[in-house]
């Protein structure tokens, strides 16, 4: 049984995009995609340097546009996707990229709200002095215990041994003054606490967007963030995603899901990494294939076929 994931914010890199856009008749779909999202694509995931698309808007918008790429190369009919994919998960924003896989909006859809959001996300953060801070080690319920105590947010929940805290910068502090014992401490370089109650404008934001979209009922089973359950209806979906934006990515549950309704195989759309070396620590029966560059192509479609032949 194949998983088809997308990674979220963090994964990103420069030239990330420079290889794919040399693919045919890519070039009016990423400048479709630009107008949506009101980020150029193209300067910035050809061009731009590290700090440029480590802002949120930008690098939001060039994840999802790199993720679809990558899957509509892949499988270039959609009938394909409904027929070799069983299973799609998307990482925080890497959620707009599953919900168009599965068919619940379409990619311009996607690359609208991934617009939206980005710079709501962006202007939240800055209405307040917060930040991340990565834990890692340490048993995960006490991880979460010791964040609660100083008032910090358990925002991402990546799987034992991988935890972001997010808060304000003096209660970030505290963490860094009193760690958990058996833990190591590595502050982010991000905007603001994401998935957390700083965001709560965003949230609202991306609810109005959403309203005039009629969503569909998702055509692959889709995992959500919130609880790592499988999401039956296009409404929910996007609900769903949206509430995402203050509350807690919990991964650790989506990957739990997926040991459970037996994914054989995980394929991680580019630009792919983070994710698959997650699930190679917390899912050691579950295979994994990072697809990064156009050249993974042929590859990918051979481990994508060999989990379908498993699940037949």
């Amino acid at each position: 049984m194949l998983c088809v994931v997308a990674p979220g914010q963090g994964a990103q890199t420069p030239g990330m995009l420079d290889s794919w856009l040399g693919l045919p008749n890519i070039q009016s779909k990423i400048n479709d995609w630009s107008a949506a999202s009101k980020v150029d694509l193209v300067l910035h995931g050809t061009k731009s340097d590290a700090d440029t698309i480590r802002d949120t808007q930008i690098a939001q918008a060039l994840l999802v546009a790199n993720s679809l790429l990558s899957i509509r190369q892949l499988f270039p009919d959609t009938k394909d996707i409904f027929r070799h994919v069983h299973v799609v998960a998307g990482h925080s924003v890497g959620e707009l990229v599953a919900a168009a896989i599965s068919g619940v909006i379409t990619d311009l859809e996607a690359m609208q709200l991934v617009g939206v959001r980005g710079r709501a996300m962006a202007i939240a953060a800055n209405n307040h002095a917060t930040g991340m801070t990565a834990v890692l080690g340490g048993d995960l319920d006490l991880v979460i215990e010791h964040l609660q105590k100083l008032n910090l947010t358990a925002a991402n929940v990546n799987g034992a041994g991988q935890v972001i805290a997010a808060g304000t910068l003096e209660e970030l502090a505290q963490l860094a003054e009193h760690p958990l014992p058996g833990t190591k401490l590595r502050p982010l370089s991000v905007a603001g606490a994401f998935h957390t109650k700083f965001m709560d404008s965003a949230v609202e934001a991306l609810r109005g967007a959403t309203v005039e979209l009629s969503a569909k009922d998702p055509q692959l089973t889709l995992l959500s963030n919130r609880d790592g359950a499988i999401v039956d209806t296009g409404v929910d979906v996007l609900a769903r995603i949206v509430g995402q934006v203050s509350n807690p990515v919990r991964w650790d549950l989506c990957q739990k899901s997926m040991s459970r309704i037996n994914v054989t195989g995980m394929l991680e759309l580019a630009p792919a990494g983070t994710l698959s070396a997650i699930a190679k620590r917390e899912l050691k029966e579950i295979q994994t294939f990072p697809l990064k560059t156009p050249t993974d192509l042929g590859d990918a479609k051979e481990f994508a076929l060999s989990h379908q032949r498993r699940a037949a």
